[in-house]
C-alpha cells in the first residue's frame, strides 16, 4: 500500500506542474491535443473462476504509456487515440502452479492457511485504442472525459511465486499462458481523477491448461484510477 501512496503522489504532483505550465503559455494552441501520456493503478480481479478458486490479498496492476490524440471534429473535443504502453499485473489466489518432471501442474490449495504467498504475475507490451469524448477547449485544462476503447497486449514475461508448507517455488516463462491478451476499456472522470475499467475478452491461460480435467477460463478484470498528462 505504501507503493500505491507514492504512485498517487507522484502522478498528481506531475499533473499539477504540467497544468500550471500550460496556463502560463501566452498563446492559445488552436490545434491542441489532450491526454497523450497516461499512468494508472488497478485492483485486479479474476472472472469466470472455477468452483473453489478464490483470491486473497491485494492484487495490483501498474500501467503507463503514450497515446497519440487525433481529434476528428472542429471543436477538437471528439477524438481517436492510438498508442503504446506497459503494464505489470499480479494476481494473488489459491491456484498452485508447480513443476514436476519438467511438467507444469495446476492444482487448487484448499487450505489457504498453508501458504503465505501464492500469485502469478505478468508484464505486457500493450496497444491501446480509444474513442474519446471530452468537454475540453484550447484554454481549459479541467474537463470531463469519457473514453471507451480496446486494448491488446503481448506478454513479455510472466512468473509464479509460492511460499508455504511446500517450501518456496518460483517459476518463470511458464508454458500455458496466452501470450496475447485483449479486452475492452473505459475511462470516466474529471481533471486528474478518472475511474478506469478493463474487461478481458480472452482467458489468461491457454486451452492446454486444465484443472480437474476442465479448462481454466479465468479472465482479467481491472478496476482502478487512470491519470492523464499533457
Amino acid at each position: 500500500m505504501r507503493k500505491f501512496g507514492w504512485f498517487i503522489f507522484f502522478v498528481c504532483g506531475l499533473s499539477f506542474l504540467v497544468q500550471a505550465q500550460n496556463r502560463n503559455l501566452k498563446e492559445v494552441d488552436s490545434l491542441y491535443k489532450e491526454d497523450q501520456f497516461y499512468a494508472g493503478i488497478t485492483y485486479n480481479l479474476l472472472g469466470h473462476k472455477p468452483i473453489d478458486l478464490s483470491q486473497s490479498g491485494f492484487s495490483l496492476g501498474f500501467h503507463l504509456g503514450f497515446i497519440k490524440d487525433m481529434p476528428i471534429n472542429k471543436k477538437r473535443n471528439v477524438a481517436f487515440g492510438l498508442g503504446v504502453g506497459y503494464s505489470a499485473n499480479s494476481f494473488n489466489q489459491n491456484l498452485l502452479i508447480n513443476k514436476s518432471d519438467n511438467t507444469i501442474n495446476y492444482s487448487l490449495i484448499s487450505d489457504v492457511s498453508t501458504f503465505t504467498k501464492n500469485k502469478f504475475s505478468s508484464h505486457l507490451l500493450e496497444i491501446p485504442f480509444e474513442f474519446r469524448w471530452r468537454t475540453s477547449n484550447a484554454s481549459d485544462y479541467n474537463f470531463w472525459r469519457i473514453y471507451v476503447g480496446f486494448k491488446a497486449g503481448y506478454i513479455l514475461a510472466h512468473n509464479s511465486k509460492y511460499k508455504g508448507d511446500l517450501g518456496s517455488v518460483k517459476l518463470t516463462d511458464i508454458e500455458g499462458f496466452n501470450d496475447f491478451q485483449y479486452g475492452l476499456t473505459l475511462s470516466v472522470g474529471y481533471n486528474t481523477w478518472n475511474l478506469f475499467m478493463y474487461y478481458g475478452l480472452n482467458p489468461i491461460f491457454s486451452e492446454k491448461v486444465v484443472l480437474n480435467n476442465d479448462k481454466i477460463d479465468i479472465n482479467a478484470i481491472k478496476i482502478g484510477l487512470m491519470f492523464y498528462i499533457l
